[in-house]
């Protein structure tokens, strides 16, 4: 699979991860986006022996967009540093079934997530493996009763936009775990659309975008600007 490349430098790989791809190798057998990558870089450098990439953010098997990789073990330290201290940002797009009943606001739950069945749900604050979970939004259309959404993500926990954008009443479009009444077998409207972060040797401020694919639902909304 061609995999588009936005940045790269002897520290940083950053790319446009698919959608339905996981991000490593799970028990699917699938080809996963880090294996690619490095194999890629094994190929296009003639590297011998085994190709350091350090994961150092996820994006949900279903979601697609930009994503950074640390190509040395220094980089991905200092980038999950960032990470860890909420120094970079992330803007996600999504689509919604319904508009939330405030165009703009700011969501703070507490999400527990059952390993098991790979399900997250919102508890009350103080719940035993619980963790706390922040973001922003703010409604940028909204079409045949769906709506185009931004996400700020100020925490970074699994299945978050999902969860607590269904909790709030509008679950995602095609995200049937968490909510969508819909016809099922659609892809789930989720799309890392930028990501902010310190170089890790230089320290400047490096922002990367990427834009959801021109397909429905996406394609409502094309006439907006996503700058």
């Amino acid at each position: 699979m061609d995999i588009r490349i936005l940045y790269e430098d002897n520290h940083l790989l950053v790319v446009v991860k698919p959608p339905n791809m996981p991000v490593q190798g799970d028990i699917s057998g699938d080809m996963d986006l880090l294996t690619l990558l490095k194999a890629d870089i094994k190929k296009r450098y003639n590297k011998p022996g085994n190709v350091f990439l350090g994961l150092v953010h996820r994006l949900d098997r279903p979601v697609g967009g930009v994503m950074v990789f640390a190509r040395t073990s220094k980089a991905a330290s200092r980038l999950s540093e960032q990470v860890r201290k909420h120094e970079t940002e992330k803007i996600y797009l999504c689509v919604t079934q319904g508009c939330p009943k405030e165009l703009k606001g700011r969501l703070s739950d507490h999400l527990l997530k059952d390993e098991k069945e790979n399900v997250v749900k919102v508890v009350e604050p103080g719940t035993p493996g619980s963790k706390p979970a922040v973001l922003e939004y703010e409604v940028m259309a909204q079409r045949d009763g769906l709506s185009l959404v931004r996400v700020n993500l100020i925490t970074g926990r699994s299945h978050q936009v999902r969860v607590q954008m269904s909790n709030n009443g509008t679950p995602l479009f095609g995200d049937t775990k968490y909510g969508y009444a819909g016809d099922r077998g659609h892809q789930l409207a989720l799309w890392s659309h930028k990501l902010s972060i310190f170089h890790p040797t230089t320290k400047e401020r490096m922002t990367f975008t990427s834009s959801p694919p021109d397909t429905y639902p996406w394609n409502l909304f094309s006439y907006i600007s996503l700058s």
